[in-house]
């Protein structure tokens, strides 16, 4: 595939194809359409961190009027399994049932019901008589591995189907390391080292539609699950699992979904669902509240520590990251979280040596799981804060300094090989690196060398920040995407895919790449996605993979279609089909004679040699080329109040060819601004029993459109060669900057690196004045 830039379709800003119908608010969510007789669920959790339940009675609430189910430990089967949407085996432990007697987090389910009304269900649960045995919490990762702590998982059954490091009993869930080269040589050859302990908080998905689903009994003896999920193949399997089912009697749809950023990679309310609708004969909506949202999955927190050494010169010796990540109550994405942290972060510089090590071990806290950077955004806050502080060191400027020693094209790393995600890596060489240009044009557009390093002498300080990142593309030789075409009578086409479309504008633009090799405008695509009954396999939507992975399936199978379309034209012109072209609707001969699609699909069904136009074709990545990107952030700084103010924001991106130009900038400014809400006020508050405090939209606060600073982005093509049309991810890397970008802000306008240590300078100040 040349990298020719004549695209018809591909590579243009066309309208996202369900705009018109979400705009107008168009029924097109789980909650839209209910069935009559549809029973609402509801979920008692756990006030308890650490508990164990000595007896519960629910004779009250399963006798109410009105309540049709009511679930706990004693009357589901326990079947262990992760709740983690991910390829099987998955790299998660087996660490959860859908009910259980121990209780290992505030918010742990105890009990589900089913009932008529809302209230009726609330009420039952008010009925339901439990008493607990408490126990011990461990509320700070730091004393998950002490000796004598109290063990989460104490149950026999948790494990791992993948031959990993695993030690409940020490609250260990994973451990990865690696090494390149002699540390020891690092430090002794290293004329400068810098070693610094970072913490990331808690946060949460905020997604506008919380988790929701629609369990429905069939009359066939089926459950159709409508789920607002990014995973609807997992679902079916792991649901599967929970009801010891086959996958057969299940039917999951995805339909449009109201935000998911990770939170809905998790398998999450499923089975409660399903289970409730099971013994109720009846269709159940089981919608989580915000407050229970909150305490659904997170950002895993981690403490890491970084150490790195360097000559005078500004060469690097080596690097050690070590990572400690919370993943709270279950292991859900604890092992490649913390995977990533490494293999997203470390091959972006040329460091002749490095050590990595990370471990997740359980807390009686709420539980980590997979969101949009996935242990990427953890690690680059450490990493580009130290490299701008080693910059410093070497009298560098930030932007040289990164230039001096990133990845180049051609260039590989030994972490590509000897980190994946939960699984053996891949070699591979970069083969699109647009990183340079990146950081010279997001240098160019923020006045870098105009305005870094004067801070102004008033109260309000100026300063600018900038990072480089990486991410990849796709989990190679793990997962899978398929998609299947067939043409109609009018020259349309039936797109069907298995990848899931989170209002990310994928449906769109995977009719793009189908429409650009079939020679057709975007009115001509009919796009049929997620639905396990009518769509081919696909693990769905994460690990930025949807454009790269299933954007080469349907490039695969729509060329398929389009050698079946021209050999049937080529009857039709008399001559060869090799020398048919499609373009516009139409099959051309050299000599520029043509025929419509429509008749060609007459042609093939009604007419001579009848036969369906179709194809379906699969693809699995063996690369995950990753994209790149340079953040670059102006901020103002109060110093007598703390109050950190992102004036401009510029975030300059190679994601290879970008298919759809306008959704690309929506990821991108997406990504950004859920980076500086996560930066400047986002993070969990916990009184001393493990209770969060502010699980409201009253009390967590998090950016919206009011809060947008100035914020460009630039597109830097670049073409990927193993990817459709030269295409690379997008969606999660520019999450990764607004943290080490606006720090590196702040302590360029007031010598420190957060809003607290402003104000902690300040109070050291007038106390010092006051005596």
């Amino acid at each position: 595939m040349s990298p020719k830039r004549d695209w018809k379709v591909v590579g243009h800003s066309v309208d996202k194809i369900d705009g018109m119908a979400l705009a107008q608010g168009g029924a097109m969510f789980v909650a839209d359409r209910l069935p009559r007789g549809t029973l609402v669920a509801r979920v008692l959790r756990s006030p308890h961190a650490h508990a164990r339940i000595k007896s519960i009675d629910v004779s009250e609430a399963e006798t109410m009027d009105g309540v049709h189910a009511v679930l706990h430990h004693g009357n589901v089967p326990r079947v262990m399994r992760t709740t983690a949407g991910q390829g099987a085996p998955e790299p998660s432990p087996y660490d959860f049932s859908t009910f259980d007697k121990k209780m290992r987090f505030v918010g742990d389910r105890v009990a589900a019901v089913a009932a008529e009304t809302p209230e009726i269900a609330e009420e039952a649960l008010n009925r339901i008589k439990v008493e607990y045995e408490i126990l011990e919490p461990i509320l700070a990762v730091r004393d998950a591995l002490k000796d004598g702590a109290p063990v989460i998982h104490d149950e026999d059954d948790c494990h791992v189907v993948i031959p990993i490091p695993y030690e409940p009993q020490r609250n260990l869930c994973s451990h990865v390391d690696m090494q390149v080269g002699d540390m020891d040589e690092a430090w002794s050859e290293a004329e400068l080292i810098f070693e610094q302990e970072y913490e990331l908080q808690y946060a949460q998905h905020t997604p506008i539609e919380t988790h929701v689903c629609l369990a429905e009994p069939l009359e066939d003896g089926r459950l159709r699950l409508t789920t607002s999920t990014q995973v609807p193949f997992h679902v079916r399997r792991i649901i599967a699992q929970a009801l010891e089912w086959p996958v057969s009697r299940l039917h999951v749809v995805k339909p449009r979904i109201g935000g998911g950023f990770g939170a809905k990679q998790e398998v999450l309310i499923e089975d409660v669902a399903a289970f409730l609708a099971i013994r109720s004969g009846r269709p159940v909506l089981f919608e989580l509240s915000r407050e229970e949202e909150f305490l659904s999955r997170t950002r895993h927190p981690m403490v890491i520590r970084l150490k790195t050494g360097m000559k005078k010169d500004g060469s690097l010796t080596g690097i050690d990251l070590d990572v400690l990540s919370n993943t709270g109550a279950y292991g859900t994405h604890g092992l490649t979280v913390s995977c990533n942290c490494g293999s997203k972060v470390l091959p972006l510089y040329r460091w002749p040596r490095l050590k990595f090590q990370a471990e997740s071990v359980y807390t009686n806290m709420p539980v980590g799981g997979a969101y949009r950077g996935y242990g990427a955004t953890q690690a680059y806050f450490p990493l580009e804060c130290q490299m701008d502080v080693m910059a410093e060191a070497a009298g560098i400027d930030p932007v040289d300094f990164r230039l001096m020693h990133h990845i180049r094209k051609g260039e590989t790393s030994p972490v590509f090989k000897a980190l994946g995600e939960g699984s053996e890596g891949v070699e591979q060489t970069v083969e699109s690196v647009g990183l340079a240009r990146c950081l010279k044009l997001g240098a160019k557009e923020i006045g870098w060398r105009r305005k870094r390093g004067k801070p102004g002498r008033g109260p309000i300080k100026r300063g600018l920040g900038m990072c480089a990142l990486m991410q990849g593309s796709s989990i190679p030789e793990v997962d899978m995407g398929a998609a299947s075409i067939k043409m109609n009578e009018d020259g349309s086409f039936n797109l069907l895919v298995g990848a899931t479309d989170l209002g990310t504008g994928s449906d769109t633009v995977l009719a793009q790449v189908a429409a650009e090799v079939l020679g057709v405008g975007m009115d001509k695509m009919l796009v049929r996605s997620s639905d396990t009954d009518l769509t081919p396999f696909d693990v769905g939507a994460y690990a930025s993979s949807t454009t790269y992975l299933s954007g080469e399936a349907v490039r695969k199978c729509a060329l398929d279609v389009a050698k079946q379309i021209r050999k049937v034209a080529a009857a039709m012109l008399d001559v060869s089909w090799s020398k048919v072209s499609l373009e516009g609707g139409l099959a051309y001969a050299p000599d520029r004679r043509k025929v419509t699609l429509s008749e060609v699909a007459m042609r093939s069904l009604y007419e001579q040699d009848q036969h369906q136009i179709a194809a379906h074709a699969s693809h699995i990545t063996h690369k995950s080329p990753p994209p790149f990107s340079a953040h670059f952030a102006e901020v103002l700084v109060d110093t007598e109040t703390g109050l950190v103010q992102v004036a401009k924001y510029v975030a300059a991106i190679d994601c290879g060819t970008a298919l759809n130009p306008r959704l690309a900038e929506g990821q991108t400014e997406g990504g950004v601004l859920n980076g500086i809400s996560y930066a400047l006020c986002e993070e969990y508050r916990f009184d001393d029993k493990g209770r969060l405090r502010n699980g409201s939209f009253r009390d967590y606060k998090i950016f919206s459109t009011r809060d947008l600073p100035e914020l460009k982005t630039i597109l830097v093509p670049t073409y990927e060669p193993t990817g459709p049309y030269g295409a690379k991810s997008v969606s999660e890397i520019c999450i990764n900057g607004p943290i080490p970008a606006i720090a590196n802000a702040i302590y360029d306008a007031v010598g420190v690196f957060t809003p607290e240590r402003v104000l902690a300078a300040l109070d050291a100040k007038q106390a010092a004045e006051s005596t």
